[in-house]
């Protein structure tokens, strides 16, 4: 059991990503411009769905929340992270730590099952075609979607009250660049044993519900592919997988590492940014976000042609414009 009769810490000091000084503006306009890659594509992507009326579908409605997620998701800690960069003091407030946490877990959990909601959307497409508007209708899509949106909430609520029962009362000194459940762990002047359990417990309740929602349907998806006589069939009935799978491969790769290894190690290394222990948060926190417009953007056809349509009307109104002016001042030139 841990000492508790301490002075209770009352802000954390982040370490950052790293603190060799002739690294933090390379660094930050790395971090930079992924975070606004990032902002920029899933921004693109939410503008396309939401205004070309071909794309008002329900694989496209998971896409379009996704891509919000993501903007979400990556904004909880990013701007704290480009701010500390020219910090001298990379100081939050205990209070700002969890309310960090609790968003940060919140959208994790919410991109879970949004997955998988996608992955049955996939299953229902491929394994029952003639069936899928009755299925997919847009109301029971919207319950979906809410549902993925309040699970996760309710997850990271579970976790976000299991830290209120903590003391932290020295040191104050997180080694990463966002507060997170196994380093807040390290931190505690109290018993963690009750918070480790449950976020194993948790974790393999509703890990496993989103991780089996997620790849199960793709043993009857392949089953069904694998049927298909048509080459030019499969290949197209596998370009509407790949993509999905690849980021559920990225996202869960990451997090079963993050999260699910026991004892984790605080290291005080001088170059924390080749540390396997702070690079894979990197990758799920902040590549994670810009891979997903690239990997959806680069692989679907129908996104392309929104994108070519939008920039072809928009053309045309422009052209539309620049003629009627044209007119109004060769009906005013006549009249003088």
């Amino acid at each position: 059991m841990k000492d508790i009769n301490q002075t209770k810490v009352s802000e954390f000091i982040l370490r950052g990503v790293s603190d060799v000084p002739y690294l933090q503006l390379p660094l930050f306009m790395v971090f930079f411009l992924i975070y606004l890659a990032s902002l920029v594509g899933n921004s693109l992507i939410v503008l396309l769905i939401c205004h070309d009326s071909h794309l008002h579908t329900p694989m496209y409605l998971f896409l379009c929340n996704l891509a919000g997620l993501d903007i979400f998701y990556s904004s909880v800690t990013s701007p704290k992270i480009l701010t500390d960069f020219f910090s001298k003091v990379k100081t939050i407030t205990a209070s700002s730590c969890i309310t960090q946490f609790f968003f940060f877990f919140s959208f994790i959990c919410i991109e879970l099952y949004l997955l998988a909601v996608m992955s049955y959307d996939r299953y229902i497409a491929i394994c029952h075609p003639l069936h899928y508007i009755q299925i997919m209708h847009p109301k029971i899509c919207a319950q979906m979607v809410s549902a993925s949106w309040v699970i996760g909430f309710l997850t990271s609520l579970i976790h976000t009250l299991c830290i209120l029962r903590l003391n932290f009362c020295g040191p104050n000194v997180i080694n990463s660049f966002f507060c997170d459940l196994p380093q807040l762990f390290l931190l505690s002047c109290t018993d963690t044993f009750i918070n480790v359990f449950v976020m194993f417990l948790v974790g393999i309740l509703m890990g496993s519900g989103a991780l089996s929602m997620t790849f199960v349907p793709y043993i009857r998806i392949f089953r069904t592919i694998m049927g298909i006589h048509s080459q030019k069939g499969k290949m197209k009935a596998f370009s509407t997988c790949t993509s999905h799978l690849t980021v559920v491969f990225i996202f869960y790769g990451t997090l079963i590492f993050t999260y699910l290894r026991p004892n984790p190690t605080s290291t005080a290394s001088e170059d924390r940014l080749v540390s396997i222990d702070h690079l894979v948060p990197i990758i799920y926190m902040v590549i994670t976000p810009l891979l997903n417009p690239l990997i959806y953007s680069l692989q679907n056809k129908d996104l392309k042609t929104a994108q070519r349509r939008i920039l072809y009307c928009k053309a045309w109104e422009i052209l539309a414009q620049h003629n009627n002016a044209n007119c109004e001042l060769d009906e005013q030139f006549n009249f003088m």
